[in-house]
């Protein structure tokens, strides 16, 4: 089963790494890494934003498309 949290609407596939205990989250429909990590699903939500914010304003600043090409 893949559990999945919408961020500023952004789909993230949540899973739970046992080695850290931690949850962990990436979102689906970037180009790149933008995972993230939390001990509860508020942090995760929190987590989660500042991720995405800091990924697509890194692409803005790069001049490249944050989004997967979907064919």
């Amino acid at each position: 089963m893949t559990d999945t949290l919408k961020i500023n609407g952004h789909v993230a596939v949540i899973t739970f790494d046992p080695e850290i205990e931690r949850f962990r989250g990436e979102f689906v429909s970037l180009n790149g890494g933008a995972d993230f990590y939390a001990d509860s699903i508020e942090e995760l939500k929190k987590e989660g934003a500042l991720s995405l914010s800091i990924f697509l304003d890194e692409c803005r600043k790069d001049g490249i498309g944050p989004y997967k090409n979907v064919r």
